[in-house]
């Protein structure tokens, strides 16, 4: 059995933590639970997969608690998971291999988040540092917390041959709203205690976002960008292109034309480009728009499902149909395959 221990906490998550278990078994892993207060089923139905069950005092803090429940795992070597993200691929032999080679790195797994567009599913994926060795590691943070190195060196990353399907977006708005709610209150009081840093900013900013506050999340944006960051860092990609997509939903869109200014660093991924594409639609910029989107269909790298593909020729369509091009328009709606609104669109063009 590989000397590897999945690590999760729990809190009234009867509703995922039967098919997030029953996704595990297959491989043979020690699983420790901690729990942080249910009063559902979700005890009752992880003990048909564990006896390591724990109970950890809730004190606000996620990075406590999950910094307890890898305490209690038997193996040095933990992956850490919630109870709403099941396993997609999980290859044993490569982890062995990286759990030899790396002991000094954290593993970042491959996440897929699922969630309603337009009326239909997509996803949206991002590589988080998950897997570790809590020798060298420990969480820091008490909302959205990370793996850092024990000793405060910067930590070095690979991609760990595993893939998530993260299922908390299916959440009802009620239940995403207060999460939101709860995360906002989390990271201001983490900003007031340790003072400005740029990712507690992001996730500020994105927790505002959803909950459709778009001038504090616009705030929030400003300030993590006002601060020395890393642009190959995921995290920041996704703050740049949060921060477009904000000025865009306040119709600021003159002012979104200043991310130009970052093209050279972050059009390097489908999604920024996307974006410039969005900007230049909305300031009437057509042709320049249709070249974003056709550029960033050529691209591999990318975040949000579509942005390289179906939701790129979606708008060139819209273009061209807006601007009386109808044959164009119906050539790239048929390359959105079963994209439901460019269906639509192909239904009322002649």
């Amino acid at each position: 059995m590989l000397p590897l221990s999945v690590c999760i906490i729990a809190k009234n998550e009867e509703k995922h933590i039967e098919e997030c278990l029953k996704r595990l078994s297959p491989y043979g892993l020690e699983i420790v639970l901690t729990d942080t207060g249910s009063t559902d089923r979700t005890l009752a139905i992880a003990e048909k997969y564990t006896d390591r069950i724990y109970h950890f005092d809730w004190c606000d803090d996620f990075g406590a608690a999950k910094n307890f429940c890898i305490q209690k795992a038997s193996h040095d070597w933990i992956l850490s998971l919630d109870c709403d993200e099941y396993i997609e691929q999980l290859d044993i032999a490569a982890l062995a291999h990286c759990m030899e080679q790396y002991p000094d790195r954290t593993g970042r797994i491959l996440i897929r988040s699922r969630f309603l567009r337009s009326g239909q599913i997509s996803y949206e994926q991002t590589r988080v540092s998950r897997l570790a060795d809590r020798r060298n590691f420990h969480f820091v943070g008490a909302v959205h917390e990370q793996l850092e190195l024990r000793d405060g060196r910067t930590k070095a990353v690979y991609d760990a041959p595993v893939t998530i399907l993260h299922v908390g977006y299916d959440e009802t708005d009620s239940n995403m709203q207060e999460k939101s709610r709860r995360n906002i209150a989390l990271l201001q009081a983490q900003l007031d205690k340790e003072g400005p840093d740029p990712y507690l900013y992001f996730q500020l900013g994105q927790s505002y976002r959803r909950l459709g506050d778009a001038e504090k999340a616009l705030q929030s944006f400003d300030a993590g960008l006002s601060m020395e960051v890393d642009p190959s860092l995921d995290y920041v990609k996704t703050m740049v292109e949060s921060y477009g997509y904000t000025l865009l939903n306040l119709k600021r869109y003159q002012e979104a034309l200043g991310l130009t200014e970052l093209y050279d660093v972050f059009a390097k991924r489908a999604d920024f480009v996307f974006l410039m594409g969005l900007v230049a639609m909305n300031n009437g910029l057509f042709d320049a728009a249709v070249e974003e989107f056709k550029k960033a269909a050529t691209m591999e790298e990318f975040s949000v499902d579509g942005v390289n593909s179906y939701m790129a020729y979606y708008n060139i369509g819209v273009i061209y149909e807006c601007t009386g091009h109808t044959k164009e328009a119906r050539k790239y709606y048929k390359k959105c395959g079963g994209y439901a609104p460019a269906v639509e669109r192909l239904k009322c063009l002649p």
